[in-house]
């Protein structure tokens, strides 16, 4: 359904992405990877928006890079500037799908999960944010002082965004009075990746649903 495009970063360089149109004047979404690189498993949630009615931009944070590996993704995650992915990368993909001024919503997984925590703190054109078993350091991006409704998903069974994490995570909320729905499942860390053997169908299909209902109501 979608296709490889060229957008801008607000530094006038451009990234690539990919993109899944719904229409014009439809509310957007930016998909953010997990750590193995924008693959099929990524282009593919952004194909499922789009047939549900948003237009959607994952950008390519490694710039052509893929990996199945777990040692060679962590390398590439390690490597990458989280800084430069949410202020330039996230955000251009974020400004693009502004253009005709619709609201925008930023989400992804894991790796994905800890940028859409930076970009709810730090990109200014984010209207809503939902993440998928990912926080990233405090000293990164204050979940406190987010200031747009915010959703997020987690494994009880994880053991790098573990149980504490979230606790703490919800704890951060609350304390910065954030407008957020903070949700746990029976499952492991990538339940929603039908690719992973931690797939979990039942979780996978209700937290989409509950994800589909937050952006109905904040994104229209």
């Amino acid at each position: 359904m979608g296709q490889m495009v060229e957008f801008f970063r607000p530094d006038g360089s451009k990234c690539k992405g990919y993109l899944a149109i719904a229409g014009k004047d439809r509310p957007g979404i930016v998909v953010i990877q997990e750590w193995w690189g924008l693959n099929d498993q990524i282009c593919g949630v952004a194909d499922r928006f789009a047939r549900a009615g948003y237009n959607a931009l994952a950008p390519d944070l490694y710039k052509g890079r893929v990996t199945t590996k777990p040692d060679e993704a962590n390398h590439m995650m390690t490597g990458l500037d989280f800084g430069g992915a949410c202020g330039q990368d996230i955000r251009g993909a974020t400004m693009d799908l502004k253009k005709g001024g619709q609201k925008v919503a930023v989400m992804g997984f894991c790796m994905g999960g800890a940028l859409t925590v930076l970009a709810s703190v730090h990109v200014p054109e984010v209207s809503v944010g939902v993440c998928f078993y990912g926080i990233p350091p405090k000293e990164y991006a204050d979940p406190a002082t987010i200031n747009i409704p915010f959703q997020g998903h987690f494994a009880n069974q994880d053991d790098w965004c573990t149980p504490a994490l979230v606790n703490d995570l919800e704890g951060s909320l609350k304390k910065g009075a954030v407008k957020h729905e903070l949700y746990r499942y029976n499952a492991k860390h990538a339940f929603f990746n039908e690719r992973s053997e931690a797939y979990d169908l039942a979780s996978a299909t209700q937290s989409w649903d509950r994800m589909a209902g937050f952006l109905k109501t904040h994104l229209g």
